[in-house]
């Protein structure tokens, strides 16, 4: 079955079950919700609608329908709202990022401010004091150092093509996963989220690829040579481009990699990757070395932090100066304290703090991330940082903390799912004087602020928003023992 036809009936399947569910006439979205969903009422229930701003109306197919709401899709625009842009992007809708678009920048900075508040009120439950503005990004477009790209015999037909009965070539795509859908892959013709020469790259790598009859990957019967091509920017200016690969083909694999080298020179660092895993993550694969250098390089403040293939790295470079900025002014450091920062990555924040500090220990799960933080500490001639590789709750104890010296600042930056509650205890009898805790999730972080509440009180409050035209938000809180 071609992607065409299977995409006309995924349409014609939605359009039998309509019958059960409502359509929904002239509904005002009044709100944005959790996860930047946007939401009105309909009969005292809340109905979910993607991509619409405060104040349209709109007429709704419900797709979806339970107890307390409902989920649908717009047919129809009855009145758009005034707080509505014309989105930029030309795969806007289809493509599962950039979902904000169609509302200016600083109603999104609004929206991601209250969602703050809300989260730290409503889940944490805590007092707080008045929120620092969001501080809202330089860059709006191009602001990423890091996008992954995957290949596919077939390229996903959008809603309007399905609709319009397009008679066009629906075979390949280098693209994005559609929202939701692992084996549907959306052709990128331009990405506004990474500055040059990224769209030359990739549109080149397509090409050339079709032209000469490589196979692209499929991912449900795992055949196919071109798998994923991740490229990596510096604000340094140096480039990084990874090309993976489904399995071993020595003459097609050649023939690939010379045309990137000699068609883009500004190249500095030309990697491979042969996965023949069943899944896309490489973290586990070698990586082996075209041409150039295996690594790229960042700068802020004068230090330099060395990128590698499996880095980690803040993918809004400029935004995550002013990040480390704030996190260093909330820890309040004299030169005299030790520091704990816990969930360390490669070390970007324990040695930008390092010398404001006596002592910076660097706590990380995976252990290459803590390899390339001590290489960090060399490259720039820091020699108060020590690092440790291992899971959070088991590294970070009593014993721990007696071997190292008391903490007198903790920084936490965990991932999503936030911290342990083993983790919370430990810190809570470290006893610090302050804790900092960066979260690139409000919810989590709320949670997590609640199990500090009767020792620490928040002190300070400051959103950053290091992805403009997401829903998504940093936060950064300053707790201070009461």
């Amino acid at each position: 079955m071609n992607n065409y036809v299977s995409n006309t009936l995924t349409v014609n399947n939605m359009a039998t079950k309509k019958n059960k569910y409502p359509h929904i006439e002239g509904l005002e979205i009044t709100d944005i919700a959790a996860e930047g969903k946007s939401m009105g009422r309909y009969n005292d229930i809340v109905v979910f609608v993607p991509m619409c701003a405060v104040g349209d109306i709109v007429d709704v197919q419900i797709t979806n329908k339970r107890r307390r709401f409902m989920e649908g899709y717009v047919t129809s625009f009855v009145k758009k709202s005034a707080d509505r842009v014309e989105p930029f992007c030309s795969h806007y809708g289809d493509c599962g990022g950039c979902k904000w678009q169609h509302i200016p920048y600083e109603v999104q900075l609004q929206h991601k401010q209250n969602q703050v508040i809300d989260q730290l009120v409503r889940i944490g439950k805590i007092e707080i004091p008045e929120i620092m503005p969001i501080l809202g990004s330089a860059n709006t477009t191009e602001y990423r150092n890091k996008l992954e790209f995957t290949f596919s015999p077939k390229r996903w037909a959008t809603r309007k093509e399905v609709a319009d009965n397009a008679d066009l070539d629906f075979s390949n795509a280098l693209g994005f996963h559609v929202s939701g859908m692992f084996d549907k892959i959306l052709d990128v013709e331009k990405c506004y989220l990474q500055p040059s020469p990224s769209n030359e790259i990739r549109n080149e790598v397509k090409r050339f690829c079709i032209e000469n009859s490589i196979s692209f990957y499929n991912i449900r019967s795992h055949e196919g040579l071109m798998r994923n091509l991740v490229i990596r920017t510096s604000s340094t200016g140096e480039n990084m481009v990874i090309v993976i690969f489904g399995y071993q083909d020595d003459e097609a694999i050649e023939m690939v990699m010379s045309h990137v080298k000699s068609t883009f020179t500004n190249i500095s660092s030309l990697l491979y990757i042969v996965n023949s895993k069943l899944n896309d993550s490489y973290s586990d694969q070698d990586v082996l070395l075209y041409s150039g250098v295996d690594y790229i390089m960042e700068e802020m403040e004068g230090l330099k932090f060395k990128i590698g293939s499996k880095s980690f790295y803040q993918t809004n470079s400029k935004q995550a100066y002013e990040l480390y900025k704030i996190t260093r002014d909330f820890a309040k450091l004299t030169g005299n304290e030790v520091v704990y920062d816990l969930y360390t990555g490669t070390g970007t924040i324990a040695n930008f703090v390092a010398s404001q500090a006596k002592q910076v220990i660097g706590i990380e799960y995976v252990p290459s991330a803590i390899e390339d933080a001590k290489i960090n500490s060399e490259i720039n001639n820091i020699n108060n940082t020590l690092f440790y590789a291992g899971d959070m709750k088991d590294v970070l104890n009593d014993a721990f903390f007696a071997e190292h010296g008391k903490a007198d600042v903790i920084i936490l930056d965990p991932p999503r799912a936030g911290i342990h509650e083993d983790v919370a205890n430990t810190i809570l009898r470290a006893n610090p004087e302050r804790i900092v805790y960066v979260s690139c999730n409000p919810a989590t972080q709320a949670r997590d602020l609640a199990i500090f509440n009767d020792r620490y009180k928040v002190m300070a409050v400051r959103p950053v928003d290091m992805f403009p035209h997401t829903h998504h938000v940093e936060n950064v809180v300053l707790l201070e023992l009461r």
